[in-house]
């Protein structure tokens, strides 16, 4: 296959975008395009492999090819504008945060506590209906950016209607598509340059003559809709971070995550410090057996996954009544715009609601409409572990925390020994599991007493989340590295 020089055609004075029509260049997995290659082997070009990457110049045909493989979910490749941007991106890249995601606390009890309760469902389904009322989504329609100027302005009245002086919505116009995305910041109060970010793609589609009919309420109103609960919260509890927290709805997701690696990679060019950045992507369809499936892709971050597992352990675990049930999954190459965050040295994750072999069938279809799934009740729990990932790391100097937090408890690994000491309390630790980044509990120990020492020697190198449980049900939580 000759490569075409003109890959795409702009109309400079109406912005007018032909995206796709010709082949281009684009990155995936390299045993991906092997196959895909075998399949169709006039419709792709493998240029180059490194790391289990390859950098490609691949037909419309070819990337509808690997789009409707529901299993792999979102594109599974990645757009790239040029060759040499294609190249560039499969070379190995240095991370851009030095593992802060490690020394994220939980100590944020009360703060936490008031939001949840208010968590609606309700809000959630009147967004992903009226995301759902614009009939497609697709990129390049009039309609997908009409979504985006009017999820601004609902943010932006949100904003005024709380009294936020610290809040601004801002459009982010790309190259390579004409659909914007939309960006909320809340300015951090005592750290503005450190950033914690929730983002999830706008965009809708259904390949074919169908795009004129994309619905997309699971993928990805649902993800949203989640969003902008999350938002709503936290301007009623009058929540001030420390730390700036942003919230972003990438356009153009669907065909290889053009706005997020715009974003992305302008982040990374102008060396601003994100922290963590979490996707919600498709957050209500009950497919599976548990509610929350974290992607343990070799790209996602561990430490950030670790961080996820710590919250649900200590927030959200069965005594709770707000239980979040998890499980963990994979969702292969650049599955959603999380890819573009880790492809530029950022900690990402991307928690999923279902394991991804059984996945809402209906995605990147006609029929991907909100009564596939009749409630939001699923995806009240995404936007419950969007407030606590949020208010655990971005923090606020203006709330007191529960009687017995993980300050409380002294915590040390060494020479594969676990040492514990609780301090200040009457309580005592009635047991400890310790789980792995996969979900799996590989370690218990019981009869604990106020402090003692476990052994790791079972354990193989790598991150953990050791949950304690005292005598009174209360839960700690420490994250910790066996070298």
């Amino acid at each position: 296959m000759k490569k075409i020089l003109l890959l795409f055609v702009f109309t400079l004075t109406t912005g007018v975008f032909l995206a796709q029509e010709q082949p281009f260049y684009a990155t995936m997995d390299a045993n991906d395009a092997v196959e895909l290659q075998k399949e169709l082997p006039e419709d792709i070009q493998i240029i180059a492999t490194k790391r289990n990457q390859s950098a490609v110049f691949i037909s419309e045909k070819a990337a509808h090819a690997m789009h409707q493989n529901v299993v792999t979910h979102g594109p599974g490749y990645v757009f790239k504008a040029s060759e040499e941007k294609a190249l560039r991106a499969i070379e190995p890249k240095k991370p851009k945060t030095e593992r802060r995601v490690l020394n994220f606390t939980i100590d944020q009890d009360d703060a936490v506590a008031e939001a949840l309760d208010l968590v609606n469902a309700q809000n959630i389904e009147d967004q992903i209906l009226e995301l759902q009322g614009y009939g497609t989504r697709y990129h390049t329609r009039a309609s997908a950016e009409q979504s985006v100027l009017d999820l601004k302005d609902k943010w932006e009245a949100m904003a005024q209607a709380a009294g936020r002086n610290d809040v601004s919505v801002r459009i982010v116009n790309h190259v390579n598509t004409p659909m914007p995305s939309a960006v909320m910041t809340i300015e951090g109060a005592e750290s503005p340059d450190e950033y914690v970010i929730i983002g999830g793609h706008i965009d809708s589609t259904a390949p074919g003559a169908n795009n004129d009919v994309a619905p997309g309420a699971d993928d990805d109103a649902s993800g949203i809709s989640t969003i902008t609960e999350v938002v709503r919260v936290l301007f009623e509890t009058d929540f001030v971070p420390n730390r700036t927290v942003e919230f972003m709805a990438f356009a153009a997701e669907e065909i290889g995550l053009v706005g997020s690696a715009e974003i992305a990679e302008e982040y990374s060019n102008n060396n601003i410090n994100v922290l963590a950045y979490v996707q919600f992507d498709m957050t209500n369809y009950p497919g599976s057996a548990n509610d929350v499936y974290i992607t343990t892709d070799s790209y996602n971050s561990n430490d950030l996954n670790a961080y996820l597992i710590e919250l649900m352990e200590y927030y959200n675990n069965v005594s709770s009544e707000h239980e979040i049930t998890y499980g963990t999954t994979a969702c292969n190459y650049g599955c959603s715009d999380h890819f573009s965050w880790a492809d530029n040295g950022y900690e990402a994750a991307f928690p999923f609601e279902a394991n991804f072999s059984e996945s809402n069938p209906n995605i990147h279809t006609a029929g991907d409409t909100y009564d596939v799934t009749g409630d939001a009740f699923k995806a009240a729990k995404f936007a419950k572990l969007g407030l606590e990932f949020i208010i655990e790391t971005a923090k606020t100097n203006n709330l007191s925390v529960s009687e017995l937090s993980n300050d409380n408890l002294d915590f040390i690994v060494a020479n594969n020994t676990l040492t514990y000491s609780l301090k200040n309390s009457s309580d005592v630790l009635e047991q400890m599991a310790v789980i792995d980044v996969s979900g799996k509990q590989v370690l218990r120990a019981t009869d604990l007493g106020k402090q003692g020492t476990v052994s790791l020697d079972r354990l193989s190198q790598g991150f953990y989340v050791a949950v304690f449980t005292t005598e009174t049900n209360k839960k700690l939580t420490k994250k910790f590295i066996v070298n």
